[in-house]
């Protein structure tokens, strides 16, 4: 599949012929060229930049369509030969032989809600590159700040006070620091926007579980449960494994070596959950913030939550004590949260 052209491979389940095209991307063509085939039909295709858009129409007519994961596809060693035709064949024989690991298909209310998160995640990064961009324009004129914490109120009153000789370095200093009050006030609109769907939508009962936590807060807790969509595909071990928090490992024989994590899956996720856990390691105290996302939450969640929260800052003592490197222990807490969101997840009032 791709944004101009597709091609396509049938393999006859009885006969074994194979039937090979090149289509539009238009969905008509496709179900038309599909209607030409010996039925029962099945159609995979690999998840890419073209969504899912195909196999909801496909669906929609009757047809069954996979939506393969690219990363899980068994191609052969020493295969040096890569083009959409052989790429078509091979999808069509692990079609054939079952050989295959489906990605799960969001609703579209739920595809637009993770539109939404990661446009405030992309505009996290952009803030983040155009604040180093204007720091490190100061930092060559000789110019740092050290009045307390950056990116304050007080700093950005320090940052409007800055004025230069030169008209050239006066212009480019006002174009960094109008970028980064561009992009603040577009991540900050993000915010409102994501608050009231976090607040009133079918994702804010599962919001709300996930509250109980210390760490996941509206924005951590909608951005899980849109990337992750059927919690029930997992369980509380498989969950570390889907976003890339366990080891890697390659053992053979009498040896077992494992590596750092393998860094698979949801990258998002796997972020919101490395930055959650470190809110474990300080003294748990049950405060004001928590208290207010516990009323919203049924008396199950709110315990579930507290023996998480219990469970996950002895797990960081443990790590203390044992002089365990915090980033380390850090990621081990992530990928015990992981099993814990999964539990508020599914859990049933």
């Amino acid at each position: 599949m791709h944004a101009r052209s597709v091609v396509a491979a049938a393999i006859d389940g009885v006969t074994g012929e194979l039937i090979q095209s090149r289509l539009t991307p238009s969905h008509e063509h496709i179900r038309s060229w599909l209607g030409e085939l010996p039925g029962p039909v099945a159609v995979a295709y690999e998840a890419g930049p073209t969504g899912f858009g195909l196999s909801r129409s496909l669906t929609a007519a009757g047809i069954r369509c996979e939506v393969v994961a690219p990363s899980k596809l068994q191609r052969p060693s020493g295969d040096r030969v890569k083009t959409d035709a052989r790429d078509a064949v091979h999808l069509a024989r692990l079609l054939r032989l079952d050989e295959y690991t489906a990605v799960s298909i969001p609703s579209i209310d739920q595809e637009h809600a993770r539109d939404l998160v990661r446009a405030r995640e992309d505009a996290r990064g952009d803030l983040m590159r155009a604040r180093h961009r204007l720091s490190k324009l100061l930092l060559r004129q000789g110019i740092v700040y050290s009045g307390g914490q950056a990116w304050t109120n007080t700093h950005d009153a320090w940052l409007r006070r800055q004025r230069f000789g030169s008209p050239a370095l006066q212009m480019t200093y006002e174009s960094d620091y109008d970028a980064v009050l561009t992009v603040k006030a577009r991540r900050d609109r993000l915010d409102e926007a994501i608050a009231v769907m976090a607040a009133n939508s079918e994702f804010t009962p599962i919001v709300r579980r996930l509250g109980c936590l210390r760490g996941v807060s509206n924005l951590t807790a909608l951005a899980l449960a849109v990337e992750l969509g059927d919690w029930h595909r997992f369980t509380g071990k498989t969950i570390g494994a889907f976003v890339g928090l366990v080891p890697s490992e390659y053992s053979s024989g009498q040896s077992r070596v494992q590596g750092s994590i393998t860094k698979t899956g949801n990258t998002h996720v796997r972020r919101l959950l490395i930055e959650a856990a470190w809110h474990h390691r300080a003294r748990y105290v049950v405060g004001k913030t928590m208290r207010e996302r516990w009323e919203l939450a049924s008396p199950a969640a709110r315990a579930r939550g507290d023996a998480g929260n219990r469970r996950l800052h002895a797990r960081w003592n443990t790590f203390r004590e044992r002089r365990k490197r915090h980033v380390v222990a850090n990621v081990a807490i992530a990928r015990e949260l992981a099993g814990w969101c999964w539990s508020l997840a599914v859990l049933e009032e």
